[in-house]
């Protein structure tokens, strides 16, 4: 069966810059039955990572570079500038 389009969108890397930290969240949920007291610390990592990456995105859309959202090497060059995830 093929993806729906949402599905595609949150999978897409260039797109969503916090699939590792989505996907943390959801192998702590399936490990601990569904238990949301269990993963919190994977809820909070994927929250600050939304967080930055979003700010950097309205950063980018003031200062008029395009994409609006860097691309997947961007982020790399932006993450190895600062030292590492700041999340």
């Amino acid at each position: 069966m093929p993806m729906n389009t949402n599905a595609r969108k949150l999978r897409n890397h260039d797109g969503n810059p916090c699939i590792e930290e989505s996907d943390g969240s959801q192998k702590c949920m399936d490990r601990n039955n569904y238990d949301k007291g269990m993963c919190t610390f994977y809820f909070q990592r994927y929250k600050e990572c939304r967080k930055y990456w979003h700010n950097v995105m309205i950063q980018r859309r003031r200062d008029g570079v395009k994409p609006d959202m860097p691309t997947v090497s961007e982020r790399e060059d932006i993450l190895a500038a600062i030292g590492g995830k700041p999340y």
